[in-house]
Order: C-alpha cells, then sequence, then structure tokens
C-alpha cells in the first residue's frame, strides 16, 4: 500500500461519526431575507473555521433545516462550524442559491464572527452549489470543497433531463394506455405546482399516476416474467437507449417530468423559455431517433440556463475533492468528467467508488470520512491526495479506527467522456 499521511487522524475524532458529541454546542435557526431556512451549529471549542453543507434537489416545500450532512458530527468533534440553508427555491434551484448562501454567512458573521477558513461540502445538486459558490458567492475565504455524487457538470444535466422525457415519449407511443402529457416542457403544465388539466388531456398530477403508466409502457413494475412481449421490447430499447439502470426509470422520469416543467415555467427561472432542445442530436436507437420529437432550445432560455448554472472552473487557489460512484442512477459519473475538463487538475482530486449495484450517493462512512480527511491534509499542507492515497485513507479508517467500509475506490477508474452518455447539442 502507498504511504500515507494520516497526522490529522485520531481515534477519539474519528469515532465521533458514530457516536454523540460531548462537546457543547451553540444552535441557531431561523430565517435569511430571502426566506430560506438556516442552521448553524458552533462547538464550544470552534476551531474558527466553517464547513457550510449544501443538500440535494427537492420538490417538497421549503421548510426548517433538519440536515446538516453526514459528516456533521465529524466536522463539529473536530471544532468546525457547520451550517446549512435550504433554498429559497425548490427544483433546479441554482438562480437563488448563491444569495442564500450569502444571506446565511452574513447572519453566521453577525453572531459568531468572520471565519478563518471555510470549507464547502455537498451532495448531488448540492455538488453544483458548492462548484457555483467556489466560483461565485466570494462567501469568506473558501479553502477547500467537497462535492460527492455532485451534478457538478451543471445545466448539461438538462440535456439529459429532457432525453429521459422525450426518449419514454418515442418508445412509448406504442401504448396509448402509456401516455403522459406535457412533452419537451415536462409536466405539470403553466402554473406549477398547481396543476390545471387542461380540457381533453388525461388527468396526471402524482407520481402513482406516472408509475402507472409506465409501467403500461414498459412493465417496470410487473415480474419479468409476466411482462408482455411489448413491454419487454419497450423496455430494451429505453435502457438501450437512455443506459439508465431499470431500478432508476421512476427516479429519473420524476426528474424528467415534475423538475423540468419547474424549472421552465417557474417565472424566477426560465419564466416558460425552452432552455434546453435535442435538434441535431443522433440518438443510437434508430427507431427512436427517426420518430423521437424534436424540440428547439430558445437562445435566451438556453443562456439564463447555463448562467444558473454551468461551472467556469475559475477556482482560484480553492483546493477540491470530489467523490462519485461508479453505476449512480440519478447523477450519472459522467458529471466528474466534465467537471475535471475545466477545473485545474493542480486543483481537483476525484475518487471513483465501484460498487456492485447501482446507488446514488451510496458511499459507506469509510469512504465519505476519506474524502474529508484528505482534503482537511491538503487544506494544511500535505501534498495533493490522489484516487490511491484516499482509498489507502479509507483502509485505515475501516481497519484501526473501525469506520464501517468497505473501501471500493479504484484509483485505476477511467471516467467516460459526457459526450458519450448525453450527445452534445
Amino acid at each position: 500500500m502507498k504511504r500515507i499521511n494520516i497526522a490529522l487522524l485520531s481515534l477519539a475524532v474519528l469515532l465521533a461519526l458514530f457516536t454523540t458529541s460531548a462537546h457543547a454546542l451553540t444552535e441557531m435557526t431561523g430565517n435569511t431575507d430571502g426566506g430560506a431556512f438556516f442552521k448553524i451549529v458552533v462547538p464550544d471549542d470552534w476551531n474558527g473555521d466553517l464547513v457550510i453543507w449544501n443538500h440535494g434537489f427537492s420538490l417538497s416545500p421549503i421548510g426548517p433545516v433538519s440536515d446538516l450532512g453526514p459528516l456533521a458530527p465529524l466536522q463539529l468533534s473536530e471544532g468546525y462550524a457547520v451550517a446549512a440553508s435550504s433554498y429559497q427555491q425548490f427544483g433546479w434551484a441554482l438562480f437563488k442559491t448563491k444569495n442564500d448562501m450569502q444571506n446565511m454567512y452574513s447572519v453566521f458573521k453577525a453572531n459568531f464572527g468572520e471565519p478563518n477558513q471555510v470549507y464547502l461540502n455537498g451532495a448531488s445538486l448540492g455538488g453544483i452549489v458548492t462548484a457555483q459558490l467556489i466560483e461565485k458567492a466570494h462567501i469568506g475565504n473558501v479553502v477547500g470543497a467537497y462535492p460527492i455524487c455532485g451534478a457538478v457538470a451543471g445545466s448539461r444535466n438538462w440535456d439529459a433531463g429532457i432525453d429521459i422525457r422525450l426518449i419514454y415519449d418515442a418508445v412509448c407511443a406504442n401504448t396509448p394506455s402509456a401516455f403522459i402529457d406535457g412533452g419537451g416542457k415536462g409536466l405539470p403544465a403553466p402554473g406549477f405546482p398547481t396543476y390545471v388539466i387542461p380540457p381533453g388531456t388525461s388527468p396526471f398530477d402524482n407520481e402513482v399516476t406516472m408509475a402507472l403508466k409506465a409501467n403500461a409502457c414498459m412493465g417496470i413494475l410487473t415480474p419479468e416474467e409476466f411482462r408482455t412481449p411489448q413491454q419487454q421490447a419497450n423496455l430494451v430499447a429505453y435502457l438501450t437507449e437512455t443506459e439508465l439502470p431499470a431500478s432508476f426509470i421512476l427516479t429519473d422520469m420524476g426528474f424528467a417530468l415534475f423538475g423540468l416543467s419547474d424549472l421552465i415555467w417557474n417565472k424566477a427561472k426560465l419564466a416558460g423559455k425552452q432552455g434546453m432542445g435535442n435538434i441535431g442530436v443522433t440518438y443510437d436507437v434508430p427507431a427512436i431517433d427517426a420518430s423521437i420529437e424534436r424540440v428547439a432550445t430558445n437562445p435566451g432560455g438556453a443562456n439564463r440556463l447555463g448562467r444558473n448554472y454551468t461551472p467556469s472552473g475559475v477556482v482560484g487557489d480553492v483546493k477540491i475533492v470530489s467523490m462519485h460512484t461508479d453505476q449512480d442512477g440519478l447523477v450519472i459519473v459522467e458529471n466528474e468528467s466534465e467537471y475535471a475538463s475545466v477545473v485545474p487538475a493542480s486543483n481537483l482530486t476525484t475518487a471513483i467508488v465501484v460498487e456492485a449495484a447501482p446507488s446514488h450517493c451510496g458511499f459507506t462512512s469509510a469512504e465519505v470520512a476519506a474524502g474529508w480527511e484528505s482534503l482537511r491534509g491538503w487544506v494544511a499542507g500535505q501534498p495533493q491526495p490522489t484516487a490511491a492515497s484516499v482509498q489507502g485513507t479509507c483502509q485505515y479508517l475501516e481497519g484501526v479506527a473501525g469506520v464501517p467500509g468497505p473501501c471500493r475506490i479504484d484509483p485505476a477508474y477511467v471516467i467516460p467522456d459526457m459526450d458519450g452518455r448525453i450527445p452534445p447539442r
């Protein structure tokens, strides 16, 4: 095994991942001017640094913050203050997240003073929020960032979203009972989240209806032996074109129906403009390529979507460790290759976890802690970590500190190119 520097690790600290912290804590909650909720926790032995946690994608109503991230117990035991803000928007919230974090940071400074250093940590949608904050938010002395399973390719993920939606229509055209309204603008229609069924169209207002319609087309809720030949053929065509794990079809369809609709119709987002399309795209399955609806992109909508947000890679001196699972069925691993194509290699270490079955953010405790400890060491002056050294740190945590593993980071993993998974447009 390659030598690893574990000067910052201690058994007492690491075991805090799984025990209640004995440290006295000051907790503060409330709302910011933008309407977002926040939660701030500061240990009495605060080391002067702040960790900001950024949560994932949700279409649920905005509410109080209860989650400070999977590493919060460890981070608090190490002396960090930890803070999180909800987003004042649901869904693709990048139009306002910069303001949300700036507002929360102002609250922190007013009550606890300016942090010495700021770390950013986020998962899923929180990964692209983290990337946006590095580049645009100017919230204190940001020295390190740790996106996990992050949508770090940013707005390009919506090319996949509209494909998932339109491929469904093309594949399921042979099954009238599977028809779903909305097309390339998603569903519900204007007025999201309050949906009024247009006259003469099919009722559709919840995830159960979506699941039943997708099942009518592809038999995804039906044991394979009871699917009709047409359902099985439709399922094979859909999975061949999208390359999704079958277990993620409904999850991704929800993203591509409800999330897409909110993104396009929300007046504070694209305000009805089609920010993504598929004109000129060649799909792998000839029958799908020949029959799929072609949707034109509105240039203004595309520009606004790109600004909210596609990473530029201008990250200054910020050190970034990014971790992903290889079979993620919602935020695909190819996000990491897209991010690495714009961020300087000297600022970014990427570690890929190879899993036996598809998951979204399915890391073990040892894996996620290893990435954090590797980032801390790097910021403190140790050499830039590699995927191999992160795996070594993970094995130390599992074998010596007893942090639950296993450790599945593959230093030899080659991240596929985004263009091979999502046809460029």
